[in-house]
């Protein structure tokens, strides 16, 4: 049974692990975990920014980062943005992830959302079908652009 909780410290090495298990993570993620942890305090002192993981007999298989945004648009909704999600490989296709998307959306919901955001790789079509079956919809066009 996978129990969703707020990652602690000690979880982000487990994390970053399922971040570089996939085609592109295994290109942009790396090896310093020192990188990791601080980016970990920073958004555990930002406030609305949670690394959530899911676990299943202390074996973290999943993981999503969910951060809640205030705005003046629609009406001054506030907004839940899902980020990095990804569900170990040798777990996949056993409803981890709309266990962990049903998580996402009950926090979501007690943070006072009314819209739940993602973006994703354009090439990650297996993950478009996940989502879209899950009744998000592609509405719209995310741009990024490389600060570095």
């Amino acid at each position: 049974m996978i129990r969703f909780r707020e990652a602690s410290r000690a979880d982000v090495p487990a994390v970053v692990a399922l971040l570089a298990d996939d085609a592109l993570g295994t290109t942009r993620e790396g090896t310093d975990l020192g990188a990791y942890l601080a980016a970990f305090d920073a958004m555990r002192a930002e406030g609305g920014n949670t690394l959530v993981v899911g676990a299943d007999d202390g074996r973290i298989v999943a993981t999503y980062q969910l951060t809640f945004i205030s705005g003046l648009s629609l009406r001054a909704s506030r907004r839940a943005q899902v980020e990095s999600v990804r569900v170990a490989t040798d777990r996949r296709g056993q409803g981890i992830g709309a266990a962990m998307f049903a998580d996402a959306e009950a926090r979501a919901r007690a943070a006072g959302c009314r819209l739940m955001q993602l973006t994703m790789n354009a090439s990650r079509s297996d993950a478009r079908r996940f989502y879209e079956r899950l009744g998000f919809t592609p509405s719209h066009i995310g741009f990024k652009r490389d600060l570095t």
